[in-house]
């Protein structure tokens, strides 16, 4: 079973594109736009197929997993003690059986974004954020990774209780969530990820990803 997690974090190469110093907002994916540039797939049991459509009259990214694990990843740094807000929208289909997340075989989402602080030559301080759709853990709720451990902390922003089908917006202030979950502060990500991946549990998985965005305020 490959460790999904960790390596799809030390997959991205960190060349980054450093964001623009002006007080305008941050997109980070305009999939609206029909756009995926700068995002990479990142490959790890099969491929969840990852395609813009266009759902209502907007163009969104859809995520389609069977028994699969493979993200998109862009790299971009952004200094989120100055743009601590992540903004974006998602909504899932269907929902995974209960299974318990805290351990490998239940390490599967419907839907996750991240967020990502490279550890440089120190690759092994590399850390990471899940921000996930829970199938068995209720809102609000977090733990480190199965595979990563400490490295990588799950939060739980959605659960069994919202609603199939049902857009949902939602907004992070980034700067505080890792300064809590990793006990530092922490002035910079350098990369944004997310994934729809079933290969734990053998699962059908389908969701649904607008924009994402860092502000100000």
């Amino acid at each position: 079973m490959p460790i999904k997690l960790l390596p799809f974090v030390l997959a991205v190469i960190f060349s980054f594109q450093t964001q623009a110093d002006n007080s305008e907002d941050i997109k980070v994916a305009d999939f609206s736009a029909g756009k995926l540039g700068g995002w990479e797939v990142k490959p790890f049991k099969n491929e969840t197929r990852y395609e813009i459509i266009n759902v209502d009259g907007v163009n969104v990214l859809k995520a389609d997993s069977r028994a699969s694990a493979s993200g998109l990843a862009k790299e971009v740094k952004i200094n989120i003690k100055k743009y601590p807000y992540m903004t974006w929208r998602w909504k899932i289909a269907n929902r995974l059986g209960p299974m318990n997340e805290k351990q490998k075989s239940g390490d599967d989402y419907s839907a996750r974004i991240y967020v990502i602080v490279s550890g440089g030559m120190f690759f092994w301080q590399t850390k990471a954020l899940n921000y996930v759709w829970s199938s068995s853990l209720p809102k609000a709720s977090s733990w480190p990774n199965a595979f990563a451990g400490d490295n990588a902390q799950m939060y739980a922003v959605r659960s069994s209780d919202d609603h199939l089908d049902t857009w949902y917006e939602e907004k992070r202030n980034v700067y505080l969530d890792l300064q809590q979950m990793f006990g530092k502060e922490i002035e910079y990500i350098h990369a944004v990820a997310l994934m729809t991946d079933t290969d734990n549990s053998s699962g059908n998985a389908v969701a649904y990803y607008g924009d994402i965005s860092f502000s100000q305020e």
